[in-house]
């Protein structure tokens, strides 16, 4: 094993991706000349050239559309965006273009690219600058949308997306760049689609993916000490879901709470909820719980700031009422 920072892992998949297939490349704001905003393509530039680490104007759609016509003709972009707040300006390119080419073309074209880059609230960043938006992605077909919880997933899973014949969207949590974790060293791949159940447990099933894994592992902890014994499902990859995954932890436990850094209507985390409702009904001893942001825009100041986001507190609230213990 190796220990290193989720930056770091990131890096490494994207390194080992471009020494593989030739075909491989990164372009966006600052990834260049400046190592990356958030330093993630650190020495990329040093070890393969200009042409294969490509610096960008601030145009999110027109990068992001020559990212769609270099796929097409056969390469295997990764596309970084500073944030994924500013990749809705490109949402023209990766919907109605990246989505749809394969099925326009009848299987002639595909578009194998990976749009990836910081989601989430960083803190004290305010509204604009602080979005979990997963549910715009996950709601089109035609995409992948993978959103890793540690070092080891965001590298097994970076590499298989790079790989992946479709458009997949790669969400990273800004602050989760400078946590370490071990890493298996060599070839280490993950397979989309497939989730991981990060902590066992049978009095209740909690479904989080991203920093919410980690929300969640604290929540795991405090319930530990009453004796309740909490299993945390991550999906890691959102589209495709591992359902028999999550159906399976429901049906142990009997009880669920889905938890979501982004807003409640019409999220991810419903979509789940739908699915746990429609397929585990006559598993469940109570009504499944809903962990989300206040459907209000991020405040700036920090105070506001957590009254607003997913806290642990919460989330052992939402389990305990699912165990009808408040």
């Amino acid at each position: 094993m190796q220990n290193l920072f989720f930056r770091e892992a990131l890096n490494q998949a994207m390194c080992e991706e471009m020494e593989r297939d030739p075909d491989v490349f990164l372009m966006g704001e600052e990834v260049a000349e400046y190592n990356g905003a958030y330093k993630v393509s650190q020495g990329m530039l040093e070890r393969f050239g200009p042409r294969r680490v490509v610096d960008t104007p601030i145009a999110e759609a027109g990068f992001a559309g020559i990212g769609v016509g270099a796929a097409m003709a056969g390469l295997r972009p990764i596309i970084e965006m500073m944030t994924f707040n500013f990749a809705i300006l490109a949402l023209d390119q990766v919907i109605n273009h990246a989505a749809k080419v394969h099925y326009m073309s009848n299987g002639q074209l595909s578009c194998p690219m990976v749009i990836r880059g910081p989601h989430g609230a960083p803190g004290w960043l305010a509204s604009q600058h602080s979005q979990a938006l997963e549910a715009q992605y996950v709601h089109c077909p035609g995409i992948k949308v993978v959103v890793p919880s540690t070092p080891a997933d965001a590298k097994g899973l970076l590499k298989s997306s790079i790989r992946d014949n479709d458009t997949v969207i790669f969400m990273e949590s800004e602050l989760m760049y400078a946590w370490r974790g071990d890493v298996p060293e060599g070839e280490h791949i993950i397979p989309l689609g497939k989730g991981d159940i990060k902590r066992e447990g049978e009095h209740v099933t909690i479904i989080a993916w991203g920093r919410m894994v980690h929300i969640a592992l604290e929540a795991a902890a405090t319930l530990a000490k009453e004796g309740i014994e909490a299993e945390i499902v991550d999906p890691r990859t959102l589209r495709p879901l591992d359902e028999a995954l999550i159906f399976a932890s429901v049906r142990k436990t009997n009880r669920a709470v889905v938890i979501e850094e982004g807003w409640p209507r019409a999220s991810v985390g419903c979509d789940i909820i739908r699915k746990i409702q429609y397929s585990c009904f006559d598993h469940l001893d109570a009504p499944v719980e809903h962990v989300h942001q206040v459907d209000a825009p991020m405040p700036y100041a920090p105070n506001l700031e957590r009254l607003i986001a997913v806290q642990p507190e919460k989330v052992v609230a939402a389990c305990k009422r699912a165990l009808y213990m408040a």
